[in-house]
């Protein structure tokens, strides 16, 4: 059963380890990795990544990618929403603090930012905005 526009954007705002699929290039499939991410319903959504990083790479190349969230349970439902590329802009350290705080207890925070900030390199935050959506909720199979 396809869920409604309320339903699905609920759903992606919930804190769901994305994956994330870009075009990788001809003779190739789709890169798919694991991301967090970070949306708003009825905003755009946005993502950390590495500069200069083989997912920065493609994307820019692409223009576009794909992020994909589910769950199994209390039912099994998932969502995919596919945009284009709207913004690229060298990440912050509020940036990360935000995504972090998304999916880490509090007090792995300022750890985590921390350790990042010294050991990750310069990051990117790329933004999409969501054009088109699949979504489904399978009940109790």
């Amino acid at each position: 059963m396809a869920l409604t526009r309320e339903e699905r954007e609920q759903f992606l705002a919930e804190p769901h380890i994305a994956a994330l699929a870009v075009d990788a290039g001809e003779g190739r499939a789709p890169l798919t990795v694991p991301i967090w991410y970070q949306y708003a319903p009825g905003g755009d959504i946005w993502i950390h990544t590495g500069k200069g990083s083989r997912k920065h790479e493609l994307i820019a190349k692409a223009g576009r990618f794909t992020l994909m969230v589910d769950r199994i349970e209390p039912t099994i439902r998932y969502v995919s929403v596919e945009g284009p590329v709207t913004s690229t802009v060298p990440a912050t350290s509020a940036h990360l603090t935000e995504i972090a705080s998304r999916y880490l207890p509090p007090e792995k925070v300022d750890g985590y930012v921390e350790f990042a900030e010294a050991n990750h390199g310069e990051a990117v935050i790329i933004t999409v905005r969501p054009e088109r959506w699949v979504s489904s909720d399978l009940g109790n199979v």
